[in-house]
């Protein structure tokens, strides 16, 4: 079982105690730094910076007591933000008619990245539509993936928003 898998596993019931989701947990090992990154959010509210150092205490406390990382580590509890990590098949579920960018661990037809929107998931895939063409790829491949919304439309549409707001 992978570290981030191990972390997930030990990390998620302490998360949901506390009232919020655990949206994934990453684990970035290199010689001069280990990082434990946890994504947590809470429907409708969202998250702020509170409700991280209330999950960072805890979760801290906890690791603390487990040692699940070997040596020293950086440990950053944030949401997911707009360009949310997907770690599972429901989470790709969820957001089905989505943008979103998938990185394979290994190629699949010559190729990585894979940047498009989620037709449709499941526990072992995700169809993705790129340029036309679905892809199926297998979740156990992927190395990383979030969605992928277009910035510049969300910030269009927020200044029309805001222009609107004024203008009464």
């Amino acid at each position: 079982m992978a570290v981030a898998d191990r972390l997930q596993a030990l990390l998620g019931p302490v998360v949901v105690d506390l009232g919020y989701e655990l949206v994934g947990v990453e684990y970035l090992s290199n010689p001069k730094n280990r990082v434990v990154r946890v994504y947590i959010d809470r429907d409708p509210e969202g998250i702020g910076v509170e409700d991280c150092e209330t999950v960072s205490r805890e979760v801290s406390a906890l690791m603390d007591v487990e040692e699940p990382v070997p040596g020293q580590y950086t440990l950053e509890v944030s949401s997911p933000g707009v360009e949310r990590p997907l770690f599972s098949g429901a989470q790709f579920a969820r957001f089905v008619g989505e943008m979103a960018a998938v990185q394979l661990a290994v190629p699949m037809d010559g190729r990585r990245r894979f940047k498009g929107e989620i037709v449709a998931a499941d526990d072992a895939a995700v169809k993705l539509k790129v340029d036309g063409e679905i892809f199926e790829l297998a979740v156990a491949d992927m190395a990383r993936a979030h969605l992928a919304p277009d910035l510049e439309a969300l910030f269009a549409a927020r200044q029309e928003d805001n222009k609107a707001d004024m203008a009464q």
